[in-house]
């Protein structure tokens, strides 16, 4: 019996929130962690849509940012957008950057801006049209040109740092590190630290992606653009996978390694074998 009675009281209780009006519903749910929003979301199809409205945006901006509603439209390339994108943007501000002020909503748009065109994006604009329009952006809301350097720079390591790592991120990453040099004016060129990072995370969390190949063109890349690199990067090229690999002098096998192939020990052994005292 008492099983049942349980059951009815929570067939009651559904009852009764399923009757309650949608602005009470909002009201309950802005009160709750921002982190249980989504299972929430999934509860019931009416839920749902409250979630994908503007009326519950705009009252969970309301409620965490009381400020965001006295901020004034800004000028520059990257747009405002509604209700919910504004409470992504000063979440993430917050969340990632820690900022408090005039530019924290600024700066949480021009992350989104960046990180969907990474990702979303099935052949991304040049790095160099990315990082203009951050930069035109916080120079049209009255930053200075270092300001504006700096934090698109924060953004970009912010952004590089929370891809997802899949085969999309590692051939983004390849790219980027692979873009030819063009001279721009500072400050619409990516600093020294950013470019850094992406070949960072390519020879670090993405070198079991790499074919032999590939791992010498970036690390040729590399070489052009930092002196010296890191020797963990160089390491790379002799941890990577090889098909079974013969050279021959005058039809005699000098060598035969399958696996893994240290290159200097491979190109010892051929000068050996070919010095006239061998």
């Amino acid at each position: 019996m008492t099983n049942g009675s349980d059951d009815d009281a929570l067939v009651l209780v559904d009852n009764l929130i399923g009757k309650l009006p949608d602005h009470l519903l909002i009201e309950i749910f802005v009160r709750v962690p921002v982190t249980e929003w989504a299972q929430i979301s999934c509860v019931r199809k009416h839920w749902a849509n409250l979630f994908r409205g503007e009326c519950l945006w705009q009252a969970a901006l309301v409620k965490s940012y009381p400020s965001a509603s006295q901020a004034k439209r800004w000028p520059g390339p990257i747009p405002r957008g509604l209700s919910r994108r504004r409470y992504a943007a000063l979440y993430i501000s917050k969340q990632i950057f820690s900022l408090d002020g005039d530019m924290d909503e600024i700066v949480g748009h021009a992350y989104l801006f960046l990180k969907e065109q990474l990702e979303l994006s099935t052949m991304p604009p040049p790095s160099g049209v990315l990082h203009g329009t951050m930069i035109d952006q916080f120079i049209a809301c009255g930053k200075s040109r270092d300001v504006a350097n700096e934090l698109a720079s924060q953004i970009w390591i912010a952004v590089l740092d929370n891809l997802e790592e899949n085969e999309h991120t590692f051939l983004l990453l390849k790219r980027l590190a692979q873009e030819a040099d063009v001279f721009l004016p500072y400050p619409y060129s990516r600093s020294i630290k950013v470019q850094w990072r992406v070949f960072e995370k390519l020879f670090t969390d993405f070198r079991d992606c790499f074919n032999y190949v590939d791992y010498c063109d970036v690390l040729s890349c590399a070489k052009n653009r930092f002196q010296p690199i890191p020797s963990a990067w160089r390491h790379v090229g002799f941890l990577l996978q090889r098909p079974p690999l013969i050279l021959r002098k005058e039809g005699t096998a000098i060598s035969h390694i399958r696996g893994r192939v240290d290159l200097g020990e491979l190109l010892g052994q051929w000068r050996r074998r070919c010095s006239p005292l061998a």
